[in-house]
């Protein structure tokens, strides 16, 4: 399912089909993977979405509350991407959830995420 900006609708549904391995994308002309995964991971809001679903699918009012109320249009366009990207997926009631590919993008990020908590714990910081 894509959905389009309020803004522009054509750029949100281009941008998310560009965002594939084996595509350029910022940092890659030839579209290497990884290279592809940090510049849509990159993007503002992207990792939070992902990890607001990563337990149960949620619609689009209540992802948005959980992400601080983030605009609308900013949460359209990061969810027409992670869609695009095969990492979020639609269930019936139009909730979105996590991908198996999802759901191992998660689980590979673990190890960064006992690193910045390690991080955060020698360096001072909460």
């Amino acid at each position: 399912m894509l959905r389009m900006s309020k803004q522009d609708g054509s750029a949100s549904i281009i941008e998310a089909q560009r965002l594939r391995p084996g595509r350029s994308a910022r940092g890659t002309r030839t579209g290497r993977p990884l290279l592809v995964a940090f510049d849509l991971l990159g993007r503002r809001w992207a990792l939070r979405v992902l990890w607001e679903v990563r337990e149960d699918p949620l619609g689009f009012r209540a992802l948005q509350q959980r992400c601080e109320s983030m605009s609308s249009s900013v949460l359209r366009d990061r969810l027409t991407e992670l869609v695009g990207a095969g990492l979020l997926e639609t269930d019936p009631a139009g909730r979105y959830g996590l991908t198996d590919h999802g759901h191992s993008l998660l689980a590979a990020l673990q190890p960064l995420s006992r690193w910045a908590e390690q991080w955060g714990t020698e360096t001072g910081l909460p």
